[in-house]
C-alpha cells in the first residue's frame, strides 16, 4: 500500500517512521521487534482497511511466516517507527548502550511530535515489551494494546508503584528539560567569568579563570 516517510527530530539525530492511511484517522503506532525495523509491518498494514468504518477479521500470513488472525480496524492512521539504531533512524552516539527504557522514551517523543494524546499500540516481539512498558507508564495515552508474538511487560506487584514513579518521572523530566533548554549563548570572557562566579560562590576569581580555560569555547563572535 501507499505510505509516506516521516522523520521526528531527536537530540542525537532523528527517528524515522512510515505512515499509512488518512491523517485524520484514529492513530495506531506500530513497534517492531529486536533487530527488525518498520518494514516488519509492510505485509500487514496493506491488509488493514484504512477508510470507512467497522470491524474486520481476516486471516493473515505475515511476520516471519506466522499465521495470525488480526482484528482489522478501519478509519485508522498507522505509523510504524524505527527504533534508534534500526532501519532509517539515527544511531545513538558510539559507545552508548541501547536500553528498553530509551525505546519507551522514543515512543513518547514520537507521540508528542505527532500530537497524539491517545492512540492504539501494536507491538511485535521486543516491540511488544516496549509497548507494555509504555502502557504501564502512560495508561491514559493508550486505548488498546495489540501484541504479536509477545507477552508484553510483566512486573512484580510489589515493585509496580516504585517503578512507575521513578521511570515516568525520569522520562518526563528529561523531555521537559530538553524543551526548556535555551540555545547556547555567547558571552565575553569577562561576562562568562562573572556568570561562573555567581553560580559557584565558593570560587575565587583566579579559580574561575583556571576553570574557564577548559570550560569555555571560543566562538567566531569572540
Amino acid at each position: 500500500g501507499m505510505f509516506s516517510e516521516l522523520k521526528v527530530p531527536v537530540p542525537w539525530g532523528h527517528v524515522a517512521a512510515k505512515a499509512w492511511g488518512p491523517p485524520q484517522g484514529h492513530p495506531v503506532l506500530c513497534l517492531h521487534g529486536w533487530l527488525d525495523n518498520a518494514n516488519t509491518f509492510d505485509t500487514l498494514i496493506p491488509l488493514l482497511p484504512t477508510g470507512g468504518s467497522g470491524l474486520w477479521r481476516r486471516p493473515c500470513t505475515v511476520l516471519q511466516g506466522c499465521v495470525i488472525h488480526v482484528l482489522c480496524l478501519s478509519g485508522h492512521r498507522y505509523v510504524a517507527m524505527d527504533f534508534s539504531g534500526h532501519g532509517l533512524s539515527s544511531h545513538r552516539p558510539a559507545g552508548s548502550l541501547y536500553y528498553f527504557m530509551d525505546y519507551v522514551s522514543e515512543v513518547r517523543r514520537v507521540a508528542a511530535a505527532l500530537q497524539w494524546r491517545r492512540f492504539t499500540l501494536v507491538g511485535h516481539s521486543m516491540g511488544g515489551s516496549v509497548a507494555g512498558m509504555f502502557c504501564l507508564l502512560y495508561p491514559e495515552m493508550v486505548d488498546k494494546l495489540i501484541l504479536l508474538e509477545s507477552l508484553g511487560f510483566l512486573l512484580a506487584p510489589e515493585d509496580t508503584e516504585k517503578w512507575l514513579n521513578s521511570k515516568r518521572k525520569m522520562i518526563d523530566n528529561l523531555l521537559s528539560l530538553e524543551a526548556k533548554q535555551p540555545p547556547p549563548k555567547a558571552r565575553s570572557r569577562e561576562a562568562a567569568l562573572q556568570r561562573l562566579l555567581e553560580a559557584n560562590t565558593h570560587l575565587t576569581a583566579r579559580g574561575g579563570e583556571v576553570l574557564l580555560q577548559r570550560g569555555a569555547t571560543v566562538t567566531p563572535a569572540g
